[in-house]
């Protein structure tokens, strides 16, 4: 197979604004091309949609299931490869598990669905079908955080003891979500959201982050939930404590009431030898610090970064790489494998680099965990 992969799209209309995120990382490296779509549960908005992306209307679909039925009937040289999910969280299994159903690999948002049970159907169904699942938590893309991966892998730190992660944000610090702003509407309800807020949206990245860079389980959670708005039904502030298997500590802060943050994640990470320190608001540097020496600044872009930070540049050193490349990263390394499986080709190591259906489980873990624990007066610690 010599060409582009052919990508569908559920949600991601106009009126949104994940959408247009998944849209620029899935074509930065020209390896796949938008060819259809279901872009909004309103039909006129998904075909205004489809038509400003230059869709044929015969490709421009009313529903997701109107989509994979005749997508499916179209030759092997026309129909999508995979489809993009971009929707709120409630709205990520039906179409992911009709698209498995159908032959089609997917990509999905985070969280990987909206509850536990959902998600280890996904993997059931992935592991009778043989199909790829990616899953977007895009923090993990970035090259300064692989560099980390790679360091703690090879044990420039020894044995890791310590880690602190946090993702302070500000724009729930009023109730938004009385003012019309859909994406507060929907974060912030429990119907379309899920049992958690905070700690489901963002809590999330912040433990895939510690366990991603750390290669450490968490095996228990001690957590309180917080709901400093009055009025609001989920939680916008939480802490938990976490227990690895190798015996290490770590604590994570999830925020959406902290005014005046962005997006301001953050990861610590310290071994019986080192430690390593990364934030997002300066993605190409990593701070490497030792007991005995000065702190190295690592800047990613130079020859001494390691090879999968690498395969994850993009430019030369001083040309920031951001969100939106470490993005991207998720959807190459997917399509790269995803297309060695269409050629019968073993897919490289540095290929397979990407969230998939476990870490999606892991996800639903924490969050049914750190709820049990962060409401629950009665229990101070609660098992994975």
């Amino acid at each position: 197979m010599n060409r582009k992969l052919r990508m569908g799209m559920v949600g991601g209309g106009s009126d949104a604004f994940i959408g247009a995120i998944h849209r620029l990382a899935a074509l930065m490296d020209n390896q796949i091309e938008l060819v259809c779509g279901c872009f909004s549960i309103d039909p006129a908005i998904s075909l205004s949609s489809g038509r400003s992306y230059y869709l044929p209307e015969s490709r421009i679909y009313a529903t997701y299931r109107e989509m994979f039925e005749k997508e499916i009937t179209l030759p092997e040289g026309e129909r999508m490869d995979f489809v993009t999910i971009v929707t709120p969280n409630f709205a990520h299994f039906d179409p992911a598990m009709m698209a498995l159903e159908n032959g089609f690999h997917v990509v999905v948002d985070k969280p990987i669905t909206f509850t536990l049970d959902e998600a280890l159907q996904l993997k059931a169904k992935i592991e009778e079908t043989g199909l790829i699942l990616a899953l977007t938590h895009t923090y993990s893309g970035y090259p300064a955080v692989k560099e980390a991966r790679e360091r703690v892998r090879r044990g420039d730190f020894g044995k890791i003891r310590k880690v602190y992660v946090e993702y302070p944000q500000g724009w729930l610090s009023t109730k938004l979500e009385d003012s019309g702003n859909a994406q507060a509407s929907w974060r912030t309800d429990p119907k379309r959201s899920g049992k958690a807020g905070a700690m489901g949206d963002i809590g999330t990245h912040a433990h895939h982050l510690a366990e991603y860079v750390t290669g450490l389980k968490t095996t228990e959670v001690c957590a309180e939930l917080n709901v400093f708005v009055p009025g609001r039904l989920l939680d916008d502030d939480g802490a938990a404590l976490l227990r690895f298997e190798n015996g290490a500590r770590g604590v994570l802060m999830a925020t959406q009431i902290a005014a005046g943050e962005e997006n301001a994640i953050k990861l610590r990470v310290y071994g019986d030898k080192g430690g390593l320190e990364w934030l997002q608001h300066e993605p190409n540097t990593l701070l490497v610090k030792w007991s005995d020496r000065p702190t190295e600044i690592v800047r990613v872009g130079n020859g001494y970064m390691s090879d999968i930070a690498k395969h994850n540049t993009r430019t030369p050193g001083g040309h920031p790489e951001g969100y939106l490349e470490a993005f991207a990263n998720i959807y190459r390394n997917f399509s790269l494998t995803v297309r060695a499986k269409m050629n019968n080709q073993t897919a490289k190591a540095e290929w397979l680099d990407f969230p998939g259906v476990e870490d999606g489980i892991r996800g639903m873990q924490f969050i049914d965990t750190v709820v049990k624990a962060g409401y629950d007066d009665t229990t101070k610690w609660v098992k994975f």
